[in-house]
Order: C-alpha cells, then structure tokens, then sequence
C-alpha cells in the first residue's frame, strides 16, 4: 500500500524527489504521513480537498482485507 500510495502522489507533483510516505502501525490502525514540497501540496489536495479524499478512498479500500482503519495524512 505504501508504495502505491507514493506512486499516486508522485504522478500528481513537480518534484517528485520532494515526496516521503512513512508509515505508523499497530493492532487496529495504520496511518500514512505524506510528506511533499511546499509547492506541490496544492496539486496533492486538490480543490475543495478532492483529491486528497479520492487518495484516501483508494488506499482505504485495498486497505480493507486488512480489517485495520487507514488514515493518510497530508502535510508540508
């Protein structure tokens, strides 16, 4: 999922050297931390946050075979 997750954000930016996705895991939750320069994040969120929801909707739904929630969060 991680790598997958990189691969979304990576086509939408300028800089895709600019782009972590780290990872926090434990029993009932994983959380992604994407990280990209401060010029890209606008491309990332998109208008209104729309695509910033249709990344999590995606990385949700393969997510859930695992039966943990997902979250992706997004900063600078």
């Amino acid at each position: 999922m991680q790598k997958l997750l990189e691969l979304l954000v990576k086509t939408l930016v300028s800089n895709e050297d600019g782009v972590s996705v780290t990872v926090e895991e434990n029993e009932k939750e994983i959380t992604f931390f994407v990280k990209v320069d401060e010029a890209d994040i606008g491309k990332v969120i998109g208008k209104n946050g729309k695509m910033a929801n249709s990344i999590r909707t995606i990385i949700k739904s393969i997510g859930a075979k695992q039966h943990k929630k997902i979250f992706v969060k997004f900063g600078d």
